[in-house]
């Protein structure tokens, strides 16, 4: 069975860190991409930050969280880590990552067609 388990959300101060897992199994990760999505309350969906398959070499940021947020890859752990910094109020989403179709990306990080298996969400909350 398909699966993806997010972890690592809760409740920060703002300028605080968070780090995010999102372990997979029944499958091989490292033949796919993965992107990090979040959604707040009355929004839409947006992606966050993306990594290709294999190595990982590519990685992709939405401008509200370059410099802030990295993403990474661990093949023997079967997992993808987004590690948040300098969070801010506005960070505050439910985080779900996905698996790309493929290994790696040619343009549309976060066209949500290209993902075809999703995470249930953990919670971020960044609030003083």
């Amino acid at each position: 069975q398909l699966q993806f388990v997010e972890s690592g959300g809760g409740l920060v101060q703002p300028g605080g860190s968070l780090r995010l897992s999102c372990a997979a199994s029944g499958f091989t990760l490292e033949n796919y991409g993965v992107g990090w999505f979040r959604q707040a309350p009355g929004k839409e969906r947006e992606g966050v930050s993306c990594i290709s398959g294999s190595i990982g070499v590519m990685k992709n940021y939405a401008d509200s969280v370059k410099g802030r947020f990295t993403i990474s890859r661990d093949n023997a752990k079967n997992t993808v880590y987004l590690q948040m910094n300098s969070l801010k109020p506005e960070d505050t989403a439910v985080y779900y990552c996905a698996r790309y179709r493929w290994t790696l990306y040619s343009g549309s990080y976060y066209n949500t067609e290209y993902y075809d298996y999703w995470g249930q969400g953990t919670q971020v909350t960044v609030s003083s």
